[in-house]
């Protein structure tokens, strides 16, 4: 039956079991409109409508012979339908027996077709990758190498336009990267030395050297492909419950349809010909093909559009569960912060903030400290003009010191200046307390005896993070909770530029975990966005852990339960509205099902209707189910009050 056995793959097989359906129809059709209106013998039609019924049985036997020659063979949903086929058979209903084998075939080619192009869906995506790459060697010689042969460090060159054939780091060159089949993202993204690109995406219009760090089977999309295959094997909570219903259910629909073969006649109510035909009929009736079918499709559909536009979700309990989720709780840094200071604040005090800066990156360009690159990248983005300075030296604990034009040059915290005559001029200390008020790390520069101003730095929240946890808010999750390492101060200050409801900061890990424990038990289904590292113990407390910035981070793909392959947090209102979404399609199919059955099984035993309109009736709602649960592959969050269009929901990377 449709759902009772894993949907074979490969268009092939879908392609066999169509035709052979078709088959089966139009050997019905001829026999049929042979013997009613065309002369044609009944011995001729009944040779036609065996061929029909070999036809439309032949997938169903040959799984079932090879269920028994595994050892696995039990009475299934598939028994059901050959017993009512070869009873109607025998009782000379032939149109309705090759009928109802005609409908089943159909309904498991339509299935297979179903699961084909869900999980073609994530296929898909292996076919971007190039078999072939363009290996340059130390020599400046480069070669065109089969994929398999790319190690680890090798040097790739991507030209315009070509898809990139390895994960690795830009090398050389600047281009901008369409990264949507991996991360979802709208727009391409600006890559250049020292940035990250992944296997599958397409370069732009500039020519890159790539340092491989993944070659074949260790690239993201391989992780991506072998985990959706992982999370397409496990079952969803509802799955399982259906499996289990079956098991009993179909040992006692074969009970009831023999008992009500033999019963009525001994008893002198029904003659042997009613009461087996009714019986055949309670057969097709009783047969929960839609029931069974109904979740796993949905399930699928689901996981695979969420793939489709960067939202991994690991399997269909996972799904199940991020369907529920009433409450969130989000870690700040690398998750609604982008995750690396900036300068937020330029306050000159002697001479203009582009003097300022260009003596500031001056200095910093010698120095890797987070602070320091913040400097350099404001100065760049600002294109101040580059300065010469002298050898740097640090000063522990305190800043760094250089010289730029023959004068000394002093960057640092206020405390650089704790020993110096007279102290820091008040209207410097005013500055560092205006900007520490607003929770920001401040840096002082010093150019000779002028003190040129102040630096405000801070982890700034991601451009999207505010509408997101609006979006949320609007989709009834809420409270959303910040769980954040650093102090209070920091947190409330950022957790009010994005709009949470609740800040608790100065958490060490095991801390969160406790916040979550906490919240799991005060609110029910609670999610967790974090890092997939840093904060695991609260992910794997959570009902559904989301790791942040899973396309570069492998131990977040095998930790979490949903992973946002944009790192970007505008997915998440996204994939939660899509398992909403799935678990309402599940309940719809389920109660499809269901009230097929029970009123099939009344109107059959009954007698009010005969296993023709049973037959129609059945499979229809199997082919009802399999059709609800496609929609998923066309889902979009779009509602008046939420992101316009959110399909996909990733902005560009900031």
């Amino acid at each position: 039956m449709p759902g009772a056995r894993p949907a074979v793959s490969g268009p092939f097989r879908t392609d066999v079991q169509l035709a052979l359906s078709l088959a089966c129809g139009a050997l019905l059709l001829v026999a049929w409109i042979g013997e009613s209106w065309f002369g044609l013998t009944h011995l001729a039609a009944v040779v036609l409508y065996v061929l029909s019924g070999a036809c439309g049985a032949w997938d169903l036997v040959r799984a079932s012979v090879a269920d028994i020659r595994a050892g696995r063979w039990r009475a299934d949903i598939d028994l059901l339908m050959l017993l009512a086929a070869v009873g109607a058979a025998a009782l000379g209903e032939w149109v309705e027996g090759t009928f109802l084998l005609f409908l089943f075939s159909l309904a498991n080619a339509a299935e297979h077709y179903a699961m084909g192009r869900a999980t073609g869906a994530i296929r898909a995506l292996g076919d971007l990758t190039p078999p072939t790459a363009r290996l340059v060697y130390p020599d400046g010689r480069d070669e065109v190498v089969p994929i398999a042969q790319v190690m680890r460090g090798a040097l790739v060159l991507v030209r315009p336009a070509e898809r990139i054939p390895v994960d690795g780091v830009v090398r050389s060159g600047r281009s901008a990267v369409d990264q949507a089949p991996i991360t979802g993202e709208s727009v391409p993204v600006d890559k250049a030395p020292g940035d990250q690109v992944f296997a599958g995406t397409v370069n732009g219009g500039g020519a890159l050297q790539v340092e491989t760090t993944g070659a074949a089977g260790e690239r993201t999309l391989d992780r991506i492909i072998k985990l959706v295959a992982d999370a397409q094997a496990s079952k969803a909570h509802t799955e399982q419950l259906t499996a289990s219903f079956e098991r009993i259910f179909v040992p006692m629909v074969l009970v009831g349809a023999a008992v009500l073969i033999a019963v009525p006649p001994l008893l002198g109510v029904w003659p042997w010909a009613t009461s087996i035909y009714r019986g055949m009929a309670l057969l097709v009736a009783a047969s929960p093909c839609a029931l069974a079918l109904g979740t796993p499709a949905a399930i699928l559909s689901g996981i695979a559009q969420a793939a489709r536009h960067g939202v991994l979700v690991k399997g269909g309990s996972q799904l199940e569960a991020l369907g529920t989720v009433r409450a969130l709780a989000v870690d700040k840094t690398g998750t609604l912060t982008i995750g690396r200071p900036d300068v937020t604040d330029v306050v000159p005090l002697d001479g203009t903030a582009a003097d300022m800066l260009a003596v500031a990156a001056a200095v910093e360009r010698q120095s890797q400290h987070p602070l320091a690159e913040a400097i350099v990248r404001r100065a760049d983005a600002e294109a101040v003009p580059a300065l010469d300075a002298g050898p740097l030296e640090s000063v522990t604990a305190r800043g760094v010191r250089s010289i730029v034009g023959g004068e000394t040059v002093e960057i640092g915290s206020i405390r650089m200046w704790d020993d110096l005559a007279g102290g820091v001029p008040t209207i410097v200390q005013d500055a560092v307390a205006a900007l520490q008020a607003q929770a920001r790390s401040t840096m002082v520069v010093r150019h000779g005896r002028r003190w040129l101003g102040v630096f405000g730095v801070a982890d700034t929240p991601r451009a999207a993070a505010p509408s997101a946890l609006a979006t949320l808010r609007r989709l009834g999750v809420k409270p959303i909770v910040m769980l954040t390492g650093d102090n209070e101060r920091v947190g409330v200050a950022i957790g009010r530029q994005v709009g949470v409801d609740e800040v608790r900061a100065g958490l060490l890990p095991e801390d969160k975990a406790r916040a979550i424990e906490q919240l799991r038990q005060q609110y029910g289904s609670i999610a967790m966005i974090g890092d997939g590292v840093n904060d695991a113990p609260a992910l794997a407390l959570a009902s559904v852990g989301i790791a942040m910035g899973a396309a570069g981070t492998a131990a977040a793909l095998e930790a979490a339960d949903v992973a946002l392959m944009g790192d970007d947090i505008a997915q998440v209102p996204f994939a939660i509205g899509l398992a909403r979404q799935a678990r309402r399609i599940i309940v719809q199919n389920l109660t499809i099902a269901l009230a097929v059955i029970a009123v099939l099984i009344v109107a059959t035993t009954t007698g009010t209707i005969g296993i023709g309109p049973a037959v129609v009736l059945h499979e229809g709602s199997t082919l009802v189910v399999i059709a609800n649960a496609l929609r998923l592959l066309g889902y979009r969050l779009v509602s008046g009050a939420s992101l316009a269009s959110a399909v996909p929901l990733g902005a560009a990377r900031t």
